[in-house]
């Protein structure tokens, strides 16, 4: 599970980078029930907070990158964002953004996995993430959808010290890895690895990449609000015995993300 204690390694934080901030904002707060506070005034909206029920749950801001897609952008918490980076490049990954301060809030640094996939990492300061997690309308879990299981977790060990343990999927449609933060229990899994192949991967053509999961109180309410508002949907909503009722959504700028009902405990 994840909490807002964000021992390192584990995820703090996410922001969308939409093309259009307007139209993102009415989606999700359309589907997840959030509202999008500006940072800026006027028509021309740059980014600002989702939050729900008060407490800040995701950040947005305005796609500029040429030719990026839009995509959710996963933060974990890192004491040194320096030494991070390092340990990235030393992996065989490479630096998106380097470290910077944010003010008195933090240090971020952004980077790509050597197949592909696009993380991030933040050294708390007066920030150390979001308010929110693990209750409905909130982050519950991240995903890796990779073509090289076995190199991403190679990779991620060696950066966060990352644990993995395996989980076979029924009807042999292959092995999910469950990832523990560095010296912490079992229940403080937050996310999980999946090898897809290159095809499977049409979205990013080919490349891993990282996605949210939302937790939602109905699963099937929640894809229906997405296909009404805009967005479509990949795959579910299905059963996922011991995990619960989930879909794999596009928002309207095909961004991915998850919607999942927990399993009863």
């Amino acid at each position: 599970m994840i909490t807002t204690d964000f021992a390192p390694g584990s995820p703090c934080w996410l922001d969308l980078g939409a093309p259009d901030v307007r139209a993102a904002a009415a989606f999700y707060g359309a589907v997840l029930g959030w509202e999008y506070e500006s940072m800026g005034e006027g028509e021309d909206m740059e980014g600002g907070m989702f939050r729900k029920d008060g407490k800040i749950v995701a950040g947005l801001g305005k796609l500029t990158e040429e030719g990026a897609r839009s995509a959710w952008m996963i933060y974990y918490s890192v004491p040194d964002a320096t030494a991070t980076t390092q340990a990235v490049e030393s992996a065989g990954g490479t630096v998106r953004v380097p470290p910077r301060d944010l003010d008195e809030w933090g240090r971020m640094a952004q980077y790509t996995d050597p197949l592909g996939a696009q993380f991030a990492v933040w050294q708390p300061g007066t920030s150390k993430g979001v308010d929110l997690v693990d209750e409905p309308g909130s982050l519950s879990w991240t995903e890796l959808f990779t073509s090289d299981a076995s190199a991403a977790k190679e990779f991620y060990g060696g950066v966060f010290g990352w644990r993995f343990g395996e989980m076979e999927l029924p009807g042999g449609a292959g092995t999910y890895s469950l990832i523990t933060p560095a010296g912490l229990a079992e229940e403080r899994m937050h996310g999980g690895l999946m090898q897809l192949t290159r095809e499977q991967l049409a979205l990013t053509n080919g490349q891993a990449y990282w996605h949210p999961v939302f937790h939602v109180t109905d699963c099937d309410a929640a894809v229906a609000r997405v296909t009404e508002n805009g967005g479509s949907v990949q795959m579910g909503p299905d059963d996922a015995e011991g995990v619960g009722r989930l879909a794999v959504c596009l928002d309207p700028a095909h961004a991915d993300f998850v919607v999942l009902t927990p399993a009863s405990k």
